[in-house]
């Protein structure tokens, strides 16, 4: 480890010099892409640079513990505690900073909520996770922009298409891909019983125009009237776009904007976002080798998260958290549930690292 955080260190030297040369001030796309290059980089080499520092300072006291004054060797030992617990906490910081990153952390996101299995209610709680994800952004700073919707008459909706826009989005919402169930007695019913229902949530990276360049030629653009529930015209011209990418089969709709040169432009962000997630999904097929994968079929038995009203309880059924507050989830304060899978995810990513082999091809013995 020591090793690969020396040659970070070296790699930021580096770009420090080559961003301090004027004339690079010029190539702006260059000085761009080594700009954020280094700010990669930065948080680990503070970090290195830090643990070198105290594992100096334990060197430096380990000579005073030599010292024939008693009073200087027991301070020598009671600072040598705090700084081996301050070395410690740094390596296990390094450890995690090291972590091959996912190139898709820091983008934009295109959130996809649809009801499942239980009609008017799935629909009604796909409207409230739409809300409490709302909430959740506004509380970071985040820009929420909604793209389709297909609302139905009691006020839910079938589907919807936002992009969420806001630095490190998708690395705190990437893990929500999946079924998410509701069990509690349904606003449509007077009975008092209980209901389960389920809401499926795709969590997408934003594609670049770059990462994605999609052929006019492969894309067919039909429009025609918006229409809200139960066929109420929203609006009277024909402002709505299907875009079909014939290679793929993808779909996409938009009427949300009155604007046709708009639904267009929403529409073809949609349609990258989700030819990216298919682009991905190919490399990585031993793992979801379809989107239908990622988020189940919508049934209420494939579940990663139960929202229990009766109880006001939230399980997340990942990592065993529950959580007794459901009210404050449903008002979009979700980050204890964010960091804990968050943590259990690195956990997991240094489980499979495991000890890097020395020239020998035998594990490092660690250092003091």
């Amino acid at each position: 480890m020591l090793d690969k955080l020396a040659e970070v260190e070296k790699r930021y030297v580096e770009l420090e010099s080559l961003m301090s040369d004027p004339q690079l001030l010029n190539q702006q796309r260059e000085y761009s892409k080594f700009a954020k290059e280094r700010a990669e980089l930065e948080e680990i080499v503070a970090c290195f640079r830090e643990w070198r520092k105290v594992e100096q300072e334990i060197q430096g006291n380990r000579q005073l513990l030599e010292e024939n004054d008693e009073g200087i060797r027991e301070l020598a030992k009671e600072e040598l505690v705090t700084l081996r617990q301050r070395k410690e906490a740094l390596e296990s910081q390094l450890k995690l900073l090291i972590l091959p990153k996912d190139p898709n952390d820091n983008k934009n996101v295109i959130l996809e909520i649809r009801a499942g299995t239980g009609g008017e209610e799935a629909a009604l709680f796909a409207g409230e996770l739409f809300r409490m994800y709302s909430r959740y952004a506004e509380s970071r700073g985040w820009r929420v922009e909604m793209m389709s919707s297909n609302p139905t008459g009691l006020g839910g909706f079938k589907e919807i298409i936002a992009s969420i826009e806001g630095q490190g989005a998708y690395s705190r919402l990437k893990f929500e891909s999946g079924v998410h169930r509701v069990q509690r007695v349904p606003v449509t019913e007077g009975s008092g019983r209980i209901h389960t229902s389920a809401v499926t949530v795709a969590v997408m990276p934003e594609a670049d125009e770059v990462e994605i360049q999609i052929d006019p030629k492969d894309i067919r653009v039909d429009v025609f009237r918006s229409s809200g529930p139960g066929g109420q015209s929203v609006n009277t011209t024909d402002s709505a776009v299907r875009i079909t990418h014939v290679p793929s089969g993808i779909v996409v709709s938009c009427q949300d904007e009155k604007s046709q040169h708009k639904n267009r432009a929403k529409g073809m962000k949609i349609l990258r976002a989700r030819l990216l997630e298919k682009k991905q999904e190919e490399q990585r097929s031993e793992i979801a080798a379809t989107r239908k994968l990622m988020v189940g079929s919508g049934d209420r038995s494939e579940r990663i998260r139960t929202y229990n009203f009766h109880q006001g309880r939230l399980t997340d059924h990942r990592i065993n958290l529950t959580i007794y507050q459901l009210d404050r989830i449903m008002e979009g304060q979700i980050d204890e549930v964010v960091e804990g899978l968050i943590t259990h995810y690195q956990a997991e990513a240094l489980k499979a690292t495991g000890k890097p082999p020395d020239d020998n091809g035998k594990p490092d013995d660690d250092n003091d």
